[in-house]
């Protein structure tokens, strides 16, 4: 059957179609209540001409469909398959910026909780998101101090001989060593963790209380103690956790700037009555979204064209594509969401994110996606609109953020828990094993601090082992960091991929030094891996302040460790001749070498001026050998 058949033989129902090229490559996914007029409509000579309909038209060969019940399934399906099939005419979405949240991982004989921005189906329960992302990071490293559940990388399916430093300084309850604790303290611990994760502090205080009378009637006196302290914290904490939860004033607000074919996206996260944080989203080379007049009537939002040529942009098409992406099959969706146009199936999308959220709080909840023109929602649109032509400007009118502002997209980038003050970066240096060498070299607030900077030889590695060099100069910097009780950098950076990336983490575990920010760029991809999510490696957008920090001093890292194996290389090959000469040896060569600089100065000087530095002997040997 031709492919204008096909379109023919379509069922006039609802569901998702995908067309396809000469590849077989899914190109474009796109929904319709009715799959025949939909598709018909492309080919109709009476559309809208623009460029991206045309290409697409004039690529497509095939088409593929899905029937299903209804256009709330559709837009749930298309959603599904943008994000799988991944299509260039589609819009997909782009941010420098996901949002943590906190993993609990009950599947485990002895459950830890770490920080993650992926969720996936494991058995773990997961908590969150939040709003800023290192509050995460805070409320992890509360449970390490007060709950002593572990987010560390060791083995606890079977026991070890010893604990880590952890333990010993009371951050941990000892599970991977037999007879440091009970399983039954364990899970003790695990439930206050979920019910503290899960907000509910009145539930946590009054169990905690009934521990600690039993505790002090039994007299277990230091028991009870540390159960007064657990509740006078949970107390504490109660106002400043941050999870977000079905109650409260909780939205999210919208504002663009769209031009030259560019566009800016600011999304401000509302949560009970509160802005607590901004996310950033940027698209270049945008595809030109089609504009569908098949079942719609008057326009309810403008059309915008270009400077440039005919290009036209549709804002409603626009934010249909991104809210989908952003919220179907997310755990937590905010009960209002504030847009500044209207869309087509804007009711649909309505409908099925009120679905998602009632079937997952199994409460009735109703989510509202508004379109306000007036009073102080239109005033926090106006306000989004403008951080949008801001952040434009920022990045495509190529203006330079300043340090602090890059310093924390950088921490929320790659969800180190401190603000980035100092970054150490470590590059291995040779040539098939030979003259191997390392470079560390310093960028502290804003600026490369050479005066910081450090050359290593690598001494215990033999051949050509890149992951072997990286152990061994990481574990000498920082043994001797701990020997001086020198301060830890904010974050270590590896120039390399995953594996000396493992390498630096390992000589870390092995002076004992855990949870500290350690990362590696990929220098070809130029993907960051950040040690303990390596399975979600971030890539920043190429024109990213961040990612350009990041090669800065990489680069740095680079240059400062071939420049030392240079020198290196060329003191070798120079010392060579004098090697040659009876009497001559590595000793007397390297005092020649630095005192007249060259072998060519050698080469040139007289008996009395060798003699200053060598014997007389061995200076009349010198210059016999050169006059030859």
């Amino acid at each position: 059957m031709d492919f204008q058949a096909k379109i023919r033989s379509l069922p006039a129902s609802a569901g998702v179609y995908l067309y396809k090229n000469a590849e077989g490559d899914v190109i474009y996914v796109g929904k319709a209540g009715n799959l025949r007029n939909r598709v018909s409509s492309y080919f109709h000579q009476s559309r809208v001409q623009d460029a991206k309909t045309d290409t697409l038209v004039r690529e497509a060969v095939d088409v593929d469909y899905i029937v299903v019940a209804n256009v709330k399934e559709a837009l749930a399906l298309e959603n599904h398959l943008i994000k799988q099939k991944k299509p260039r005419f589609n819009i997909l979405l782009r941010d420098d910026k996901t949002y943590p949240y906190v993993k609990l991982t009950l599947g485990e004989r002895f459950p830890r909780v770490y920080v993650t921005r992926r969720l996936r189906k494991d058995g773990a329960a997961y908590y969150g998101p939040y709003f800023p992302a290192n509050l995460a990071y805070k409320l992890v490293d509360l449970i390490h101090r007060h709950f002593l559940i572990p987010s560390c990388k060791v083995d606890l399916g079977h026991f070890h001989p010893r604990a880590c430093l952890q333990y010993y300084i009371g951050r941990c309850l000892g599970p991977c060593v037999e007879g440091l604790g009970t399983p039954e303290a364990y899970q003790e611990a695990v439930r206050d963790v979920k019910l503290f994760l899960e907000g509910r502090p009145t539930d946590l205080s009054r169990s905690l209380h009934e521990r600690m009378e039993k505790a002090a009637h039994a007299e277990e006196f230091e028991r009870a103690a540390k159960y007064r302290d657990l509740i006078s914290t949970v107390e504490q904490l109660q106002e400043k956790q941050r999870i977000a939860s079905v109650e409260g004033d909780d939205a999210d607000v919208f504002g663009y700037h769209h031009e030259n074919g560019m566009l800016a996206v600011n999304l401000f996260h509302m949560r009970e009555g509160r802005v607590l944080d901004r996310r950033e989203f940027f698209w270049e080379d945008l595809p030109e979204l089609e504009i569908d007049h098949v079942g719609r009537g008057a326009q309810a939002h403008p059309i915008e064209q270009s400077s440039v040529g005919l290009e036209l942009f549709d804002p409603g098409e626009f934010f249909s594509a991104l809210l989908k992406q952003l919220y179907i099959g997310q755990p937590y969706v905010p009960r209002n969401i504030y847009l500044p146009v209207d869309f087509e199936d804007r009711a649909a999308l309505e409908e099925v994110l009120s679905e998602q959220i009632t079937s997952d709080s199994a409460r009735p909840a109703r989510v509202h996606l508004l379109v306000p023109q007036r009073g102080e929602k239109r005033s926090l649109l106006d306000l989004a609109a403008n951080n949008a032509k801001q952040s434009y400007d920022q990045r495509f009118r190529v203006m330079k953020p300043n340090t602090k502002a890059i310093q924390e997209a950088l921490q929320d980038a790659l969800g180190v828990p401190e603000l980035p003050e100092r970054i150490e970066c470590f590059d291995i240096s040779h040539i098939q094993g030979a003259e191997t060498v390392a470079s560390m070299v310093v960028w502290e607030d804003g600026r490369m601090k050479k005066s910081d900077y450090r050359k290593f030889i690598i001494r215990g590695v033999i051949g050509v082992d890149d992951f072997a060099s990286m152990r061994e100069v990481v574990t000498r910097r920082y043994k001797r960091i701990q020997d001086e009780k020198k301060k830890m950098p904010s974050l270590i950076l590896i120039d390399g991929g995953l594996g000396q990336l493992h390498a630096a983490a390992e000589a870390l575990a092995s002076l004992q030094i855990i949870n500290q920010p350690l990362a590696a760029i990929a220098k070809r991809e130029e993907i960051i891996y950040v040690y303990g999510q390596e399975d979600e490696p971030v890539v920043l957008d190429h024109h990213s302040p961040m990612l350009h920090l990041i090669q800065l001093i990489r680069d740095e890292a680079h240059r400062f460790a071939v420049t030392f194996h240079r020198k290196r290389r060329q003191m070798r090959d120079r010392a060579t001749e004098l090697r040659e000469i009876p009497g001559v040896g590595a000793s007397t060569t390297r005092r020649l070498l630095e005192h007249f600089g060259s072998v060519q100065a050698v080469r040139q000087a007289d008996v009395a001026a060798l003699s200053a530095v060598v014997t007389r002997s061995q200076a009349e040997a010198i210059l016999g050998h050169f006059q030859k």
